[in-house]
């Protein structure tokens, strides 16, 4: 029987001389690992394209992966042809042969499509396996029929079948395969995919040598035997494999390239990307350190910079500058009465006012902090800063719905200008303040420029200074109060706070505010410190004598003091003359006086810290420190400042930022106290959230030492310091 040219069945004659055939056995080696290489060389090409995303080089690694299956499985199947050997001579159609190339080019696109769909169902999976192995088979057969020979080749039937069969199963099983590693992933990656090279080969392998097995090649009578021309089939097949493996090696080699780019094109994506996310950053952090959160006007730090930059244009233009301060009269107020989110709600509308009452794009408005604006605007005349002025006032006078309340706020406003009051940004701004505390002295709801009669107040802070100098040197008029530091675990008072009080003789009574900056402006605050340390020392060693032994005593210590190295000597000094452990004194000091210079800082702490003496970071909060320094100081205590306490518990935001901080602080091992306590409301809050400490109002005032110990008695006959405190000034 004959069938698309191939002979099936026995042999037709039976005086028909069957050849001996064999196969070269290097040959079918060499077949066989140029199937394997072939393979390898497809699945690189899937792993390429699972790792592509562009379009047109997905397209390009599929039909690359195509045309290394199609040049492995054909050249493959040529060498083998070239490794059969038979007793006649044997050539090969050159056209059949290239034929039989483009049907293994068609295989290869079978499996391309397969590669490059996403999903594919187990149907289509099967009918592309079995086109694909009827493919390969073809390429086979065509191939063997371009066998030109004096022999005649029938083939066996069964045999026949049987290599179509395992052509379609090693197309399904390289199929699987081949988008196995398409989604594939592993340490083992590599070696799983030569191990799967070598099945596959095996496959292909497989495949040809049963179809050459079910062929048999016979002479009939009557036809001689050629002689055997010189076989150049080994040269001819390792060319072939020759330039396989160099087509093969080549798209390996470009596999390998691209991934190696595209990876440094991740890379590069990645450093663009953190880049970008870093430029987002730092812009953000940009506007948040220039900018207010409020009413996203320029802070007082981006005011500065603007300024200086106008003061440079002023200057070589000869022209003339406006700084203008603002304050809300009353503000205060609002914020007692109504609540914090009020006042907020407030400062906005009075910002939104304030902005659009400027004349020009160019003028400059800014939110110092609190309810304090500032205004910078070019002048080509005095008069057009009054006008300014006069126009936001008039602003002002609308009525503002806050909390269901319309009310009319007022403005005191102080207005300095360049050149005439001054030349740098400072004196600028210190003059138009000036001229702002002129205007809330004169009643508020005012204007004032500044005038040289305005120095008076700075000749006032002279003649203090002057006075503080005198009352150092001699001794007189300074004294401490002592206020107590409630135990809120063992209901006692464990401490007290030094504060220093300045009996002027012609002013009375003075607070630390009101001459601690004069001092620290003019290097007295030092001097000061150490006055007040060898004071409290003294009286914490006669209230050890007067039945209090226990009691720790907290000192104030300034930026100024806590840079200079010679503070631990002074600090042991104190201590040994008053006769006391250091373990009975603690240091506080602010987060803006440990910030200031860290490294220095941070290295003085430890010499006192080593001496026994406790430390304490005052008005936590108000400041800049940052949790990466803290945590590493050697600190005992948090102190959290009164601003955080004082609207709980009507501000749900205070009471949050509060707990954090004494989450936070007690994860640090530190120490909680909270100042500025003065209702039963407030103590509630602070006990049932682990505070540890608590000073304010609600135990006492701060009063002198002649005063301290009816202070203390009551204190430790009341366990509980709320009862009957509420309201006590």
């Amino acid at each position: 029987m004959e069938w698309l040219g191939l002979r099936f069945g026995e042999l037709s004659n039976g005086s028909a001389l069957l050849l001996e055939c064999s196969h070269n056995g290097f040959l079918v080696l060499l077949a066989y690992l140029i199937a394997c290489a072939g393979s390898f060389a497809t699945l690189d090409m899937a792993d390429r394209l699972r790792h592509t995303e562009v379009p047109r080089a997905r397209t390009r690694w599929r039909w690359t992966g195509a045309g290394c299956l199609a040049v492995g499985v054909w050249a493959m199947h040529f060498i083998s042809m070239l490794a059969f050997e038979a007793p006649v001579d044997l050539h090969y159609d050159l056209v059949i042969t290239v034929a039989s190339l483009v049907i293994a080019l068609a295989a290869g696109c079978l499996a391309v499509d397969c590669m490059g769909r996403p999903t594919i169902s187990w149907l289509q999976f099967l009918c592309t396996g079995v086109g694909m192995g009827l493919a390969i088979a073809l390429m086979h057969y065509v191939g063997m029929s371009a066998i030109r020979s004096h022999a005649a080749m029938y083939y066996d039937p069964a045999l026949f079948s049987l290599s179509i069969g395992v052509s379609i199963a090693a197309s399904l099983a390289t199929l699987g395969i081949i988008r196995h590693f398409r989604s594939g992933n592993g340490a083992m990656q590599h070696v799983l995919k030569l191990s799967a090279s070598l099945l596959m080969g095996a496959g292909f392998v497989s495949t040809h040598f049963t179809g050459m097995n079910a062929m048999n090649m016979a002479m009939h009578p009557g036809h001689m035997f050629a002689p055997v021309t010189t076989n150049n089939g080994q040269q001819l097949a390792l060319t072939i494999a020759a330039v396989t493996l160099m087509i093969l090696a080549g798209s390996v080699s470009a596999a390998i390239a691209d991934k190696k780019l595209q990876g440094k094109e991740h890379d590069l994506q990645r450093v663009n990307a953190l880049l970008s996310q870093l430029d987002q950053a730092r812009a953000s952090l940009q506007h948040a350190a220039h900018y207010d959160a409020l009413t996203n006007l320029i802070n007082r730090r981006g005011f500065n910079q603007i300024f200086a930059d106008k003061l440079l244009e002023q200057q070589a233009s000869g022209g003339k500058l406006a700084i203008m301060f603002l304050d809300i009269d009353h503000f205060k107020r609002i914020n007692d009465s109504l609540g914090h989110a009020a006042g907020d709600e407030l400062l906005t509308v009075i910002a939104s006012h304030i902005t659009h009452a400027v004349r020009h794009p160019d003028d400059v408005v800014a939110r110092f902090g609190g309810d304090e604006f500032c205004v910078l605007l070019a002048l080509e005349q005095q008069q057009d800063a009054e006008h300014l002025a006069r126009r936001i006032m008039q602003r002002m006078t609308a009525p503002i719905s806050i909390a269901g309340r319309r009310m009319v706020m007022t403005t005191s406003i102080g207005i300095s200008i360049y050149p005439d009051d001054g030349t740098t940004s400072e004196e600028l701004l210190k003059n138009a303040d000036l001229a702002l505390y002129q205007s809330k002295d004169s009643g508020r709801n005012s204007i004032h420029f500044f005038s040289p009669s305005l120095r008076t107040r700075a000749t006032l802070e002279l003649q203090l200074e002057e006075e503080l100098r005198h009352a150092l040197r001699e001794g007189s008029g300074l004294e401490l109060f002592y206020q107590p530091i409630f135990d809120l675990r063992s209901g006692t008072v464990a401490k007290l706070e030094a504060l220093i009080r300045w009996q002027h003789p012609q002013h009375g009574w003075l607070a630390p505010d009101r001459f601690l900056g004069v001092a620290e402006a003019n290097g007295l605050i030092t001097e000061l410190d150490s006055w007040v340390l060898r004071r409290a020392c003294r009286d914490l060693a006669r209230l050890s004598l007067a039945g209090h032994p226990s009691l720790k005593m907290a000192v104030n210590c300034s930026a100024s003091t806590l840079g200079r190295d010679a503070l631990p000597g002074e600090i042991a000094d104190a201590l040994a003359k008053a006769g006391l452990k250091p373990e009975r004194l603690e240091l506080e000091v602010t987060e803006n006086a440990l910030m200031s210079n860290i490294a220095s800082t941070a290295g003085l702490l430890n010499q006192i810290r080593e001496l026994g003496v406790s430390l304490s970071i005052d008005d936590f909060g108000t400041g800049y420190s940052s949790l990466a320094y803290l945590k590493r100081l050697p600190l005992d205590t948090l102190k959290i400042d009164r601003s955080f306490i004082q609207d709980i518990p009507a501000s749900p935001q205070d009471m949050e930022i509060v707990q954090a901080i004494i989450i936070m602080a007690h994860s640090l091992r530190l120490q909680v106290v909270t100042e500025g306590v003065e209702t039963l409301a407030q103590y509630e809050f602070l006990q049932s959230h682990g505070c540890d400490y608590l000073q304010g109002y609600l135990l006492s005032r701060p009063v002198p030492l002649s005063q301290l110990g009816p202070v203390l008695d009551r204190l430790r006959q009341r366990q509980d310091p709320a009862v009957g405190r509420v309201g006590e000034r």
